[in-house]
């Protein structure tokens, strides 16, 4: 394809800035002029040195990168995640434009709403033949289970995404609609954010509309919808599928961003046709969930047995009218491929009008002529299931690429298509237009070339149930200057989308303006499986500490006296080998499986938990995997074990320091306390047990980082008497048993419940009594029998805590 330059570059940047003949350009029009909307942006960013781009752009990624801004891999392992791909370089276009995108698509909202009324309501579309029977009795996003229930509220669809594309006209067309649970929009709002960073400048920030006002008003939407009858407030939440998701970060992006609750399946419970959240005071209605889970998923009762995440009796409370659902169970059919088929028809005979903005010409290939219209034209169509909901050009949409069988068993296009028609669709493989995306050649002579785009816009409804539109969304953009949305396929970056007014425009923001005085928020409600999760988060991170210092205590011997049957050593090994940790390994796997533990607990709290927390705990991950490669026995191992506890002190300081001082927080600290307990207890009752060899006391102290306060507090040669002393007895020492018990006593008192008709409630009675009975004791009422007996109790109050507060 020939390729002429731009007529007018701005700068050496854009000299290799070539505009395909028959390909739309958001750049340049059809004429070869610059777009008015662009040459403010291309002015200033023509001034900006090479030096100065990549330095700003830098930036920008810094920022992702602090803000643990990630996509969630689909891999062996469930926390893989990889960086977001922002393209630099916005997609910008003129409020004028967007408005009539936003009219075009808020008439497409409206029939994908009126569609869904008709599939699980009066069937008409099905009985009068413009939607054909079999394909929506086929399909696994029709839920027959749903028909017939009127949706809370009186709307199907609350928030929507359309996939758009500029055709070589110039006008727009839809790609797909995205009903089920729409993804995206914390993510437009972190490329924003990230934007910022590239373009800080009044102009244009003063002049592009913000993205802020599209979610108050949705918040507001929610908050209203949650409402029991007579204004009664109830809870609204999302339901995520948890961190194995591939969007699990936007989730608890969106979940801080506008004060809701993140919740799983099994943070659920169905009592009496009333959907109940599981808190740590119990059981609390819940009026809304905004679902982010496939519909068949939510509930094993009555939709897929099979399901793990869902929670039984859901569509019971749906059906009894006490819970909303953000989108209706039963809305993924409408992001079935085929429907695209049959939209134009039924927008006409339910609406009296042509789409506004047309989508991807579509055939389904179960009618003959359809069938032979796609088998003649197949070189330039995407040809794949009819029931699939990816958009055409995601990786697997589609089966035969322009003309090409993919994985089929068929011998030929018109095979199959015989075979298989009523199962199959035909797509138009569309040419798409072309936006500047930052180049990096690898040898530095980095430039701004064309690449092929497509814009997610978002709707959502209002609090009186209008439809209102996100003013900039993101653009997916390709890796390669092929326009055909083929080539999408092959992956990419996202971009910010700009809204750019004439005039500066109303700086909107989520949080109110401020009235006189100060109105505190409730921290709010604390799911059960939150509380979980925070309280062994807490017992897993301290149980790492324990592990490593133990590690470092047996290579610095090792080291020392290079001598493996060392009866110091081992007793460590045995020791450490009854936590499953060997000491063959340097960086023993068992000591990174506490890591991962750790960061799977803070994985399920995302939405509580600091960024700079969940960083510092994958840092650490990191740091010992690598280690695990390269570290040797002896002083290696050791220096080894000391950057990872310099790493995990970090991340306890960072909590302590930093955490709001709500229920959660308890949680966590409360773990942390028993288990620095139940670890203290193990090394007294092994290493100053009268049999323990010479030499071991000074592993307990060193274990137990108490060395220096020893030295101070004594001024004496160790013995047993002053280490159990010091590590169990001494109520100002953070590393005893008396100082953790205390803590303990004083976090229960904080919980919910903490007294039952005026008495301690049953965790407080068990442990007033280990108190009280160590303040009073001396060193050598404190046997080896004594600890193991304490290590019971202490088992004993983690069953108080989750029989209380977590089950």
């Amino acid at each position: 394809m020939t390729q002429t330059p731009p007529p007018h570059p701005a700068h050496d940047l854009f000299a290799n800035y070539r505009l395909s003949p028959g390909v739309a350009d958001e750049l340049f029009d059809a004429r070869g002029q610059m777009r008015p909307v662009w040459k403010r942006f291309v002015e200033r960013f023509a001034r900006l040195s090479p030096a100065e781009i990549t330095a700003r752009f830098e930036r920008a990624d810094q920022y992702l990168r602090d803000a643990g801004v990630f996509f969630r891999q689909y891999s062996n392992d469930p926390l893989a995640e990889r960086e977001w791909p922002l393209s630099h370089v916005p997609v910008i276009l003129h409020e004028t434009e967007w408005e009539t995108i936003c009219a075009g698509l808020r008439q497409r909202a409206d029939l994908l709403e009126a569609v869904m009324a008709d599939l699980y309501g009066p069937g008409r579309l099905v009985s009068e033949g413009h939607l054909p029977a079999e394909l929506i009795a086929g399909s696994r996003q029709w839920l027959r289970p749903m028909v017939g229930i009127a949706p809370r509220g009186g709307h199907f669809l609350h928030v929507l995404a359309f996939e758009i594309g500029r055709a070589p006209d110039g006008r727009w067309f839809v790609l797909g609609d995205r009903t089920q649970a729409p993804s995206g929009a914390g993510f437009a709002l972190e490329n924003r954010m990230a934007t910022g960073r590239i373009f800080p400048e009044r102009f244009p920030r003063a002049h592009i509309h913000r993205l802020a006002g599209f979610f108050g008003t949705f918040r507001a939407a929610l908050e209203r919808l949650a409402q029991a009858p007579g204004g009664r407030e109830r809870a609204a939440a999302i339901l995520t599928p948890g961190p194995s998701n591939d969007t699990y970060y936007e989730h608890t992006y969106i979940a801080r961003y506008l004060g809701l609750m993140l919740l799983e399946g099994e943070d659920l419970l169905v009592q009496d046709g009333q959907a109940m959240v599981r808190t740590i005071e119990g059981p609390q209605p819940l009026g809304v969930l905004w679902r982010r889970i496939d519909a068949a998923f939510a509930d094993p009762v009555e939709l897929d047995a099979t399901s793990q995440i869902g929670t039984p009796g859901l569509v019971e409370a749906i059906r009894a009218g006490n819970l909303a659902l953000v989108n209706a169970l039963g809305s993924g059919v409408m992001e079935m491929r085929a429907m695209m088929a049959f939209l134009p028809r039924i927008c006409e005979v339910l609406r009296g009008q042509p789409l506004k903005i047309p989508n991807i010409a579509t055939w389904w290939c179960g009618g003959a002529e359809e069938r032979a219209f796609v088998r003649d034209h197949a070189e330039r169509m995407m040809i794949g299931s009819a029931y699939a909901c990816d958009l055409p050009f995601d990786l697997g949409a589609a089966t035969a690429l322009g003309g090409t069988l993919r994985g089929t068993a068929r011998a030929s296009i018109s095979d199959w298509l015989e075979a298989e028609g009523q199962m199959l669709v035909g797509q138009e493989a569309v040419t798409l237009s072309t936006t500047p995306a930052w180049v990096e050649s690898g040898t530095g002579a980095n430039r701004i070339e064309p690449r092929p785009m497509t814009v997610r816009v978002f709707a959502a409804r209002d609090a009186t149930g209008n439809w209102t539109f996100m003013k900039g969304g993101y653009a997916r953009i390709g890796r390669s200057g092929d326009t055909t949305a083929l080539a999408m396929q092959r992956g990419g970056a996202v971009a910010d989308v700009w809204v750019v007014a004439d005039r500066p425009v109303r700086q909107d923001s989520l949080l109110p303006r401020p009235e006189k005085g100060v109105r505190r928020a409730s921290p709010g409600i604390l799911p059960a499986r939150s509380a979980d999760n925070l309280y062994w988060l807490g017992r897993y991170v301290e149980r790492t500490e324990d592990a490593i210092r133990l590690i470092r205590a047996y290579h610095l011997r090792l080291a020392a006296t290079d001598n493996a049957e060392d009866a110091r050593l081992r007793l460590l090994r045995g020791f450490l080998a009854g936590y499953g940790i060997t000491t063959t390994q340097p960086v023993p796997g068992a000591l990174i499986d506490r890591i991962e533990a750790a960061r799977g607990c803070a994985a399920k709290v995302r939405d509580r938990f600091s960024t700079d927390g969940w960083a510092a705990l994958a840092d650490l991950a990191r740091t010992a995997r690598s280690m695990s490669q390269t570290a040797k026995p002896g002083d290696d191992a050791a220096r080894a074990m000391s950057v990872l506890l310099r790493k995990i002190t970090g991340f306890s300081g960072l909590v302590h320091e930093n955490m709001y001082r709500f229920s959660g927080w308890t949680f966590l600290s409360f773990g942390r306390a028993l288990e620095r307990t139940d670890a203290l207890a193990a090394v007294l009752a092994t290493f100053a047990d009268a049999k323990a060899p010479s030499g071991c006391l000074d592993i307990a102290i060193e274990v137990a980082d108490s060395v220096i306060t020893h030295q101070r507090r004594y001024r004496m040669e160790r013995s047993r008497e002053t280490v159990v002393d010091l590590l169990a007895l001494d109520g100002d020492n953070p590393r005893s048993i008396l100082f953790q018990i205390a803590r303990m006593r004083a976090l229960a008192a904080d919980l919910p419940h903490a007294r039952d008709n005026g008495r301690l409630a049953a965790l407080s009675r068990a442990i007033v009594p280990i108190e009280s009975l160590l303040s009073v004791a001396a060193p050598e009422d404190i046997t080896t029998h004594r600890l193991f007996t304490l290590r019971a109790e202490v088992a004993e109050i983690s069953n108080l805590v989750t029989q209380s507060y977590l089950g």
